[in-house]
């Protein structure tokens, strides 16, 4: 009788922990992910070869799109629609300077917003830094930016024009359209994981960010009190701080860079924060 009653109280006694992970600082995260540089070649490689080496035409793809959209984009908008471009230098040259920076951009958003859904054994199987897949996401179209700008060194040679020194900035325009994908990659890849219309809504986004974006015009098109507006869109600011250093024609837009630039930088740190916040669900979820 009494050795049932002290079962029945220890059995009231028993309480039910959980363990759940604490909150990491954006510090640890950083050293994790130079912990895990290995794994990031590993999915560089990766990416490179699917991208590349399993294709008919390989790097051929990377140089392709862009001049079949710069013939297209001069044949409708400059012959047919009379819309020149700036810094008096040819259209078709005008108009592929625009579309560098911009495919790059794009096509890293892509990449980066498909991150996770597509690594979902390393989500659900092991533990991996997840900021380390969108990061991953930038080889493959800067490798297509890269092959692509030799493209346009070509066309500066056909026209008997060199690029001009400022071009050596040009970097410094493309960290901007990293950091502008990337803060906008990690909201959609997030989102991704829980909402699979994120996939649907991507080639409708980017056709109307085509079209928002000074690629087919120059931002002296705008009239300067939407000069603000044009800003906000943050691959403006690339676009238009690119052909300046590759052209070399011209004064650059300080206003809209800048504001471009804060944007960016504000789509990246709330990008980051939002994905830091709910990475800890994608196993449970995907």
């Amino acid at each position: 009788m009494g050795g049932s009653q002290s079962v029945r109280f220890e059995t009231a006694q028993r309480r039910t922990i959980r363990i759940k992970p604490g909150r990491r600082s954006l510090a640890r995260e950083l050293r994790e992910l130079w912990a895990y540089r290995e794994l990031f070649g590993f999915l560089v490689w990766r990416d490179l070869k699917v991208r590349y080496v399993q294709t008919i035409l390989g790097p051929l793809w990377a140089i392709m799109v862009p001049i079949m959209q710069m013939v297209v984009f001069t044949v409708i908008f400059s012959r047919l629609g009379g819309i020149k471009g700036e810094y008096h230098v040819p259209y078709p040259l005008f108009v592929f300077c625009g579309l560098l920076p911009w495919t790059f951009f794009s096509s890293l958003l892509a990449q980066s917003s498909k991150s996770v859904v597509t690594n979902t054994n390393l989500v659900t199987k092991v533990y991996v830094p997840r900021l380390l897949l969108p990061i991953a996401s930038i080889a493959v179209p800067l490798a297509d930016f890269a092959m692509a700008f030799l493209v346009l060194l070509c066309m500066f040679a056909g026209y008997r024009r060199a690029p001009h020194w400022h071009t050596v900035l040009s970097p410094f325009f493309l960290l901007l359209a990293v950091l502008s994908a990337l803060g906008i990659g990690l909201w959609l890849s997030a989102l991704n994981v829980r909402y699979h219309d994120v996939p649907y809504l991507m080639p409708v986004l980017t056709q109307f960010w085509l079209f928002a974006s000074p690629v087919l015009y120059g931002t002296s098109f705008i009239p300067p009190r939407w000069h603000w507006l044009i800003a906000l869109n943050p691959i403006t600011g690339v676009i238009d701080g690119f052909r300046w250093a590759v052209l070399g024609r011209g004064l650059p837009h300080y206003d809209l860079f800048a504001t471009s630039f804060a944007v960016g930088i504000a789509l990246t740190v709330s990008g980051v924060m939002y994905f830091r916040r709910v990475e800890r669900q994608f196993a449970d979820v995907i």
